[in-house]
């Protein structure tokens, strides 16, 4: 069977549709957060397919039980807490020691939203720290493995939340900003584009691309921590622009086409949604569409370092720092 164009995909374009006709065999991919919603989806889409995936979860029990329930039962299980660059660290050690050379597809799909002030357990901002620096960390120390596959890509599920605020280089963790819980989502998720950006201008020409996607509007655990009060303040930020909600089926369809099926040159270093690359915009209101200022790549060159600053390590192509 063949795959349609990969142009043909659109909102309501479902995984199983993108990935219609594929066979993944041989593939390895590893998908952060695959104890619930779009992470489960995306692994069963996949595996399914024939691909070898692991999932990077906090609780492998409840990750266990919820792919079971999916029918995604051969998946690995690594625990990881992006909220604990030990833990992390962790994670890359014993996933290098048990043999693994090659990754072709990553995906950076764990996170955290509009949840109350709070801080990692090195002492970051909670969403800035978990959504950004645990994936930063995570991914430059298998950056090796990427590497060895020749064409490999890593998918960063950032948010239309984007557009709630740029990064702040010079006060990520809010101290000395009042801290408001949609603007440090707004602020995590214009991270996860700029790592993209920046990850792929570095090694595009050694065959890894990145790139950010939005998977729209999906009721899943991520809004665990919402409120009736971060409830209203979103409908006001987004200046009464309304929310096409999508079932997981859907949502995870940017991911697996940004991952497997889109040209790569296409969406490298790019953001894209509903299984396209989004135009560039200036208003928060407008949709589909990202925010200049999170392909800024001056911007992603200055978060790249702050980020090696802050988890206190440097990364070059070809070796992992291990500690």
């Amino acid at each position: 069977m063949t795959t349609l164009p990969a142009d043909h995909f659109d909102a309501d374009s479902t995984t199983d549709e993108v990935l219609d006709g594929l066979d993944l065999n041989g593939r390895n991919v590893v998908i952060t957060g695959t104890s619930s919603g779009l992470g489960i989806e995306t692994a069963r889409a996949l595996s399914a397919r024939g691909a070898h995936v692991v999932g990077v979860v906090r609780n492998i029990d409840k990750a266990r039980a919820a792919l079971a329930e999916a029918g995604a039962s051969e998946v690995d299980l690594y625990e990881a807490d992006l909220a604990s660059l030990e833990s992390v660290r962790a994670f890359t050690d014993r996933y290098v020691a048990d043999g693994h050379d090659r990754i072709d597809v990553l995906i950076a799909n764990a996170g955290i939203m509009a949840c109350p002030q709070g801080s990692t357990t090195d002492g970051f901002e909670l969403q800035f720290g978990t959504n950004h620096l645990g994936h930063f960390l995570l991914i430059n120390r298998l950056l090796p493995l990427l590497l060895n596959a020749k064409a490999a890509r890593v998918v960063m599920l950032s948010s239309s939340g984007h557009r709630f605020g740029d990064v702040s280089l010079d006060d990520p963790n809010f101290e000395r900003t009042p801290y408001d819980a949609w603007m440090a989502y707004g602020r995590a998720k214009t991270a996860n584009v700029l790592f993209a950006v920046e990850l792929d201008r570095r090694y595009r020409s050694q065959g890894l691309r990145a790139t950010a996607v939005h998977p729209g509007g999906i009721v899943t655990d991520l809004g665990r921590h919402l409120t009736d009060e971060t409830i209203n303040a979103l409908i006001e930020a987004r200046s009464g622009a309304e929310i096409k909600w999508k079932n997981v089926q859907q949502g995870a369809a940017t991911s697996v086409w940004a991952g497997f099926v889109a040209d790569a040159d296409a969406v490298g270093g790019r953001y894209c949604e509903d299984c396209a690359v989004a135009p560039v915009i200036d208003d928060v209101a407008h949709t589909p569409g990202v925010m200049g200022y999170a392909l800024d790549p001056d911007t992603a060159a200055g978060l790249w370092t702050l980020s090696e600053h802050l988890v206190g390590e440097t990364f070059s192509a070809g070796e992992i720092q291990l500690r």
